[in-house]
């Protein structure tokens, strides 16, 4: 793929969940290769159902999705691009499912086709640059919550993606996972978008900073960052001091 060629391309999309009540109005976005995107904006303003409408996950109301170039109409259209582009859930136990964190990780490469041996080797070396190395047998509903973070970002990347969607990576995690999260990203050479409150993480890992307010997006020079932990459009959106 060509460096700016598009992996998302959403236009006038509509969503809610209940009538009268829209979440996402006349939306339009594109996502493209070599992009390093940050989104903060406060709770319920419609990040994650951005993220869970490009995957798939749900529909919108109206309006358009192309995914690498193809309309996306269909489960049969998404299903096909999902392994392409690799969704971390805010939620870890969304994400983990298997007895061992060898068998988690190593379940997509299987699903993808790939040998028993290949999906191991991919999952091994996938632990390994996470500094996860001794994890492949452990139980995983016994890991720490930093721990199932590691291991789900771990089966994500054991598809190698082309895109990432990380929807709040850092919630919860002490400083050496975050830290080790980062220098994973910034040790990538691949495209993603990063759902945050956390501005410093997106100063180190991202290059353009987005918000949303009212079901639409802002660009970066319409955004004004605070380092006390959010951000807003024109001091339009409440917020405490």
């Amino acid at each position: 793929m060509d460096k700016n060629q598009s992996i998302i391309k959403m236009r006038g999309i509509n969503f809610s969940h209940f009538e009268n009540s829209p979440i996402l109005k006349d939306l339009d976005f594109e996502f493209l290769k070599g992009d390093k995107i940050g989104f903060i904006a406060p709770n319920g303003s419609g990040k994650t159902t951005l993220f869970h409408l490009m995957m798939g996950l749900i529909k919108p109301v109206s309006g358009t999705i192309e995914i690498f170039g193809k309309p996306m109409e269909t489960e049969q259209d998404f299903s096909q691009i999902r392994h392409r582009i690799g969704l971390l859930f805010q939620d870890a136990d969304d994400q983990l499912f298997c007895p061992t964190v060898l068998e988690d990780v190593s379940f997509g490469p299987l699903n993808m086709g790939k040998s028993k041996k290949e999906a191991i080797d991919i999952s091994k070396r996938t632990l390994g640059f996470l500094g996860l190395s001794d994890f492949e047998n452990r139980i995983t509903f016994k890991l720490s919550g930093g721990e199932k973070k590691l291991v789900s970002l771990a089966t994500v990347l054991s598809m190698e993606p082309e895109a990432l969607l990380l929807d709040e990576p850092l919630t919860g995690l002490d400083t050496k996972t975050r830290t080790t999260i980062t220098r994973a990203l910034t040790e990538m050479n691949i495209s993603y978008i990063i759902i945050s409150h956390n501005i410093e993480f997106l100063k180190n890992t991202t290059s353009k900073t987005l918000t949303m307010r009212d079901g639409q997006i802002y660009t970066d020079k319409q955004v004004h960052v605070h380092i006390h932990d959010h951000a807003h459009v024109h001091g339009n959106i409440p917020h405490k001091h």
